[in-house]
C-alpha cells in the first residue's frame, strides 16, 4: 500500500481532546492488517537506508511501530519509557510540555557507544517528546540522526525543531492544520 492509501486509513476525530482540534487517530490504521504491515515496511526501508543499528520508540505508540520495524530489520529495540517503569537504575530527562512537564527514561546499557539509533514513533506534533528521546539516547552514547514517523503535523513545527538538532525527519504522511 502506498503512503496515500495508508493516509486514507487514519481516522480524523473533530473536537478532540478539545474544541477546534482535529485528532488523527491511528487506531484504524493499526487495526488494518495490510495497512499496518505496509506502514512498518515503509518505515523499515527508511531506517535501513539511514544505516540504523537499533530502533528506539517512545511509550506507548512508538512501541507498536518501533518494535515492528526492529523485528523487520533484525535489529534491537530500545524502549524509551515513562518514569518508574524499569526495575533497574536508569538515566532520564525531563522535558517541557504545553502545560507542564514529563520525563523519559532508558536503561543506559541498552545502547552502545556510537551505535546509530533511529527513533520511530506514530506522530510528530511539537517535537518535545522526540527531542527528549534523542537527548536521552545521545546521553547514553548513541548516535541519533534519524527520526521516522507515520504522521507529521507540520503546522505544529516539531519536524523543524528536530532538524534544528541535526536530526533528519521523515514521515509517511502529513496532515495540515491543527
Amino acid at each position: 500500500m502506498s503512503p496515500d492509501e495508508l493516509k486514507a486509513l487514519v481516522r480524523t476525530v473533530p473536537d478532540f481532546p478539545e474544541p477546534g482540534i482535529l485528532f488523527r487517530d491511528i487506531t484504524t490504521l493499526i487495526g488494518h492488517g495490510q495497512g499496518l504491515a505496509a506502514a512498518v515496511e515503509h518505515l523499515a526501508e527508511r531506517a535501513h537506508d539511514a544505516g540504523a543499528q537499533a530502533i528506539a520508540g517512545m511509550e506507548a505508540r512508538g512501541f507498536i511501530f518501533g518494535a515492528a520495524v526492529a523485528v523487520r530489520l533484525g535489529l534491537g529495540f530500545v524502549p524509551v519509557r515513562k518514569p518508574g517503569k524499569l526495575p533497574i537504575p536508569t538515566i532520564g530527562v525531563d522535558y517541557a510540555l504545553e502545560y507542564g512537564s514529563d520525563r523519559l527514561e532508558i536503561d543506559p546499557s541498552a545502547v552502545g557507544p556510537g551505535q546509530r539509533v533511529a527513533i520511530v514513533d506514530d506522530l510528530i506534533a511539537t517535537g518535545g517528546t522526540a527531542l527528549a528521546a534523542a537527548q536521552l539516547l545521545r546521553t547514553a552514547g548513541a548516535e541519533v540522526d534519524t527520526a521516522l514517523f507515520v504522521i507529521d503535523l507540520p503546522d505544529l513545527g516539531g519536524a523543524d525543531r528536530l532538524r534544528g538538532s541535526v536530526i533528519t525527519v521523515d514521515a509517511l504522511m502529513a496532515f495540515e492544520g491543527l
